[in-house]
């Protein structure tokens, strides 16, 4: 989460850049109301992508689709890692610079809301109803990331939730039933405890669970899933100093002061990401993470002969129970762009079902469409049942939509780290970061 200093040190020096030749009017105010830009969505348009392998794979094959579709256009594809150019500061600098890409699709939901609450990216709204677009098809939980101060800005692609994975023969050997894995808070501690093993000196050659690696690393996941609000759209507020999240970082610090913060650095120092052999979930140094549905291809692929199930996050009495913070890929249309309407085209061909399927039979992501798509194939999947359960709860959604969300889970973060690391009193250091993001949004 750091990346988003690297972000908002950007935006400092080039937002005055950006708002003099974007906010208030657009460069294309007179014709925002048809819709028109005096194109036809016809010829050269430019898409920035954020992601390699596979999904890169895919992706260009959505883009020969697209074509062989669209004859009258042709896709000029760049390739905009870790999110579109969001967090690097190249897609803004590119808006500033007058020179943006056409249409942009992102990871980080959270970062491209606050672009378009910043004024950074066009209004949809005409261009969706030009193209007979009816928003009802989008599932309810959706909704709410789309649109900024009653305008559509960000139109969803697909979205993933996290979920529970344990090793089922690490359970067994503990005397754990796999069948019954842990829901509550309570019992997820209990399970990590019996789960860890140590070794003779005093180091460990397995953890239970380690609440801060994986998604657990997400600055707003357990938060969420303890109950907090982080932000209130309709009265403007911060809310960081309360109940929820005090109690998630009390409780993340027992992991720290347990089996001692600089020791599971050390041992966690090691381990792979979750497309490497080195993964600790594949080696067996950790018996229980939280991931993304997409972790079940990195399973199959790099460890298929762990055999493994998985469960909704566990949550405390009064937190949130099945619940997820979902992780929507989102596209968007920069200020500025020259071919807003060909980009509209391919948001719709893109996001549609049936190009998605191949996609979604790969990484188990969620349609954001109501009605269900035949060329799904997941259907008794163990994997997707639970999946779908998740994110078809009301209490799974997206939080911190604000012009400050990356403020706010870098602050999250680094707050996160000096109660784990230092065993300090989260609660005068939420007091502290929730009076200095107000004032930001102030």
């Amino acid at each position: 989460m750091k990346k988003y200093m690297v972000m908002f040190s950007i935006l400092t020096l080039c937002f005055g850049v950006l708002l003099m030749g974007c906010s208030g009017k657009s460069s294309n105010t007179n014709n925002e109301s048809s819709g028109s830009k005096g194109g036809s969505g016809d010829g050269e348009f430019t898409y920035w992508y954020p992601w390699g392998g596979d999904s890169e794979t895919w992706d260009k094959w959505r883009m020969e689709e697209f074509e062989k579709e669209y004859t009258e256009n042709k896709i000029n594809a760049v390739y905009a890692p870790p999110d579109g150019g969001i967090s690097n500061g190249k897609l803004l600098a590119a808006i500033s610079g007058g020179n943006p890409p056409d249409v942009v699709i992102s990871s980080d939901y959270a970062a491209a809301y606050a672009l378009a609450a910043q004024g950074a990216l066009e209004p949809i709204d005409q261009y969706l109803v030009n193209e007979g677009f009816d928003e009802s098809k989008v599932l309810a939980s959706f909704q709410d990331v789309m649109k900024f101060d009653g305008k559509t800005y960000l139109f969803p692609q697909d979205s993933n939730v996290n979920l529970l994975y344990y090793n089922v023969k690490m359970f067994e050997e503990a005397g754990l039933d796999p069948n019954k894995p842990p829901t509550t808070i309570e019992e997820l501690d209990e399970y990590a405890e019996k789960l860890t093993k140590l070794n003779d000196k005093g180091g460990f050659d397995r953890l239970g669970f380690i609440p801060w690696i994986d998604a657990g690393d997400d600055s707003l996941l357990w938060g969420w899933v303890f109950g907090a609000k982080f932000f209130d759209s309709t009265e403007n507020q911060v809310h960081l100093n309360e109940k929820p999240l005090v109690d998630s970082l009390n409780w993340m610090n027992t992991y720290a002061q347990r089996y001692n913060p600089e020791k599971i650095k050390s041992f966690t120092s090691g381990f792979g990401g979750a497309f490497s052999p080195d993964h600790p979930f594949f080696t067996g140094k950790v018996a229980m993470t939280i991931n993304g549905n997409w972790f079940a291809n990195a399973l199959k692929t790099y460890s298929p002969d762990t055999e493994y199930r998985v469960a909704a996050i566990p949550n405390p009495p009064d937190g949130r129970e099945k619940a997820t913070t979902l992780g929507t890929n989102v596209f968007m249309i920069p200020k500025g762009a020259k071919n807003p309407e060909a980009a509209i085209k391919f948001i719709l061909f893109g996001g549609q079902p049936e190009i998605l399927a191949d996609n979604i039979n790969i990484w188990r992501s969620i349609s954001i469409y109501n009605e269900p798509s035949d060329a799904v194939k997941w259907d008794g999947d163990q994997v997707y049942d639970v999946v779908l359960d998740v994110a078809a709860s009301t209490n799974s959604g997206h939080p911190a939509l604000t012009s400050i969300a990356g403020q706010l889970k870098n602050e999250l973060t680094l707050l996160r780290d000096s109660v784990i690391y230092n065993d300090n009193d989260p609660e005068p250091l939420l007091e502290e970061a929730e009076k200095k993001l107000q004032k930001e949004l102030d």
